[in-house]
């Protein structure tokens, strides 16, 4: 056996303990969190290198607090667009035409800008992923992580009783296959996922929308974004009618580095296959050209396959130690911008069960947690995008562009005193209302909850409500919450003495448990020190409150923690709450609650030291 990426013959298989199928933001960010906990393995991906088109690019807040657990926040932040280029979404005749319409977007408007800014200390960046994937790529690759580019997965079999699956794959440069033994294998294989395939992962398919067309070019239209700054415009031309060619009605121009660097995204008329069609490169130039609506030249133009708007989600996300994440199980058009957010959170929910179970801290039960927690998620995120991609329908039908044949109607109404451009107005009002829940969806992005044996829910008095304005619109809102299975809440905290503001979402994480308390909750610390050395499991124990270790610096955590002063949240290494006590109990219970509650949640079944070095204490 060799390791690693030393050379192969025929006769040679690979051996290592993960293997990674797909490079990209799934992937390569579950390298990057198995890193944290010092585990080694393959990448391996059948494309020659890091992503050379910008596919996904918006990055939120929930999927940058991954990335800033493991030290790779700034990198992002350095490499993004932010700030004011992401203000606006606009719907425009062209470019340099006539607006139609604006919305704030990612939290950028004076409703929603507390309200982003409160909900965690990351912002909401624009970062094409040919600039992402590097960086995960460069992070893993420096940690350990081997990564052979130019290679396919063609199959995988498990071997026998010792559960090793041996992977065969095909060497695109040299033509040559060759095997890969494995105890771990994760499908990161994206929307044609071979590993999806050949597991057999139930898929629920619906109906959806039907292609588009990714055009990259350049042109430096800095003159214009003066006055309509934002990274995503909407061009249609419904007046010109018979004028619009059926291979581009509309188009949305989306931003990848301000302000000459653009994707185009074509439209096609409804029933328009571009793929049953001839279209020269010329014609999509043209159509750019026309889109921008002045004369500013347009180079370096670039035309990719087209894609389709899917509506596609896994019933089941593994199997044994086969693992599915990303676009393997959730397949979506790009609306709401969910994509790669929840490729990286997969990877992070997925990357601590692997490593405690493979390092003798959990039973095997936790592995199935991941498939009970994330499947939902997908789920949910792909609804959401579609029902984004949809509630575009009332803005086309308000604005002309559907049904084909409306638009100098429709264009004539809007500018009219009569009752037809009033009634024509109010519903382009209101369904702009929609994508504002569209581009400020804080709330499909911060707030999952877990329901899992991952999660200790025994202590708790009542179900799970949603709250506030959570409650009126889950989607839109957020509300904090340390109820079991929610994200801990963001506060900011500081030193008695202070210094630089942190976050409590700092106090947790970095591939350990924490256990958070307050004024009176001296025995839970006890609890965390002995419990954590008897399971051999880190539990960083913290305190916060006037005088303590770290002070609440505006009095949020003590709105926000749902506990009293002296009770205790346990957090685990994916800054979920795993459970929460209300206040103190005597100390020798304390230390018995949070060994009965640890024990649940990593599966550890017997006071034996069945698993790891797990004692009793």
């Amino acid at each position: 056996m060799v390791q690693g990426n030393d050379a192969t013959s025929d006769s040679e298989c690979v051996e290592t303990r993960f293997l990674i199928v797909g490079a990209g933001p799934a992937g390569a960010s579950l390298a990057c969190f198995l890193t944290t906990h010092g585990l080694k393995g393959i990448i391996i991906s059948s494309n020659p290198g890091t992503a050379d088109t910008p596919r996904a690019h918006l990055t939120n807040q929930g999927a940058l607090e991954c990335l800033r657990d493991i030290g790779l926040e700034e990198e992002a932040m350095r490499l993004a667009h932010k700030g004011e280029c992401m203000t606006n979404i606009r719907w425009c005749s062209s470019m340099a035409g006539e607006e139609y319409a604006r919305v704030y977007a990612f939290g950028k408007g004076p409703g929603l800008k507390g309200e982003y800014e409160s909900a965690s200390p990351c912002q909401h960046i624009d970062l094409p992923q040919t600039l992402l994937e590097p960086i995960l790529i460069r992070h893993a690759t420096h940690r350990g992580f081997g990564i052979r580019f130019h290679t396919k997965l063609l199959s995988f079999t498990e071997t026998g009783p010792d559960g090793m699956i041996v992977a065969t794959v095909l060497d695109k440069l040299t033509n040559r296959e060759y095997k890969i033994r494995t105890k771990y294998l994760f499908g990161a294989d994206g929307a044609h996922s071979v590993v999806a395939k050949q597991l057999g992962l139930p898929l629920t398919v619906k109906n959806a929308g039907g292609s588009m067309i990714n055009v990259l070019f350049k042109a430096d239209l800095s003159h214009l974004m003066k006055a309509r700054q934002g990274n995503l415009h909407w061009v249609m031309q419904p007046a010109r009618e018979d004028e619009t060619p059926d291979f581009a009605v509309a188009c949305i121009m989306r931003m990848i580095k301000p302000w000459d660097e653009w994707m185009c995204v074509i439209v096609p008329a409804i029933g328009f296959d571009p793929r049953n069609h001839t279209i020269a490169k010329e014609q999509y130039t043209a159509r750019i050209r026309e889109f921008i609506g002045d004369d500013t030249p347009v180079e370096n133009v670039r035309v990719d396959p087209p894609w389709n708007v899917n509506e596609i989600y896994a019933e089941q996300c593994s199997k044994g130690n086969v693992f599915c994440l990303g676009d393997a199980i959730h397949r979506h058009p790009p609306h709401a911008g969910l994509g790669s957010n929840t490729c990286i959170q997969d990877a992070y929910n997925l990357a601590w069960k692997v490593a405690y179970v493979e390092q003798g801290l959990a039973g095997p039960s936790l592995l199935n947690t991941y498939s009970i927690e994330r499947q939902p998620v997908g789920k949910g995120i792909v609804t959401r995008a579609n029902d984004a991609f949809r509630d575009n329908g009332p803005t086309f039908e308000a604005l002309g562009l559907f049904p084909p044949g409306n638009g100098r109607k429709a264009q004539e109404e809007l500018r009219s005193p009569s009752a037809e451009g009033k009634a024509r107005r109010l519903r382009l009002r209101n369904s702009l209302k929609w994508h504002m829940r569209e581009f400020n969806g804080l709330g499909i992005e911060l707030s999952q909850r877990y329901v899992s044996k991952a999660v200790y829910l025994g202590d708790e008095e009542r179900d799970f409500e949603l709250e506030g304005l959570e409650a009126a619109d889950p989607v839109l809102h957020y509300q904090p919450a340390t109820y079991p299975g929610r994200r801990l809440p963001h506060a900011w905290v500081d030193s008695s003495a202070p210094t630089a503001p942190k976050s409590t979402i700092d106090l947790v994480g970095h591939g350990a448990f924490a256990l958070l308390t307050g004024h009176g909750g001296d025995a839970w610390i006890e609890a965390a020190e002995k419990v954590g050395a008897a399971l051999g499991v880190s539990i960083n124990a913290s305190t916060i409150g006037f005088g303590l270790e770290w002070r609440d610096v505006y009095d949020t955590w003590a709105e926000n923690r749902g506990v009293e002063e002296s009770g205790a949240i346990l957090v685990r290494p994916d800054r979920v709450v795993a459970w929460r006590a209300t206040e103190v109990l005597p100390a020798n219970q304390c230390m018995t609650k949070l060994q009965e509650v640890m024990r649940s949640i990593l599966g550890i079944e017997t006071l034996n030291g069945a698993y790891g070095n797990a004692q009793s204490v």
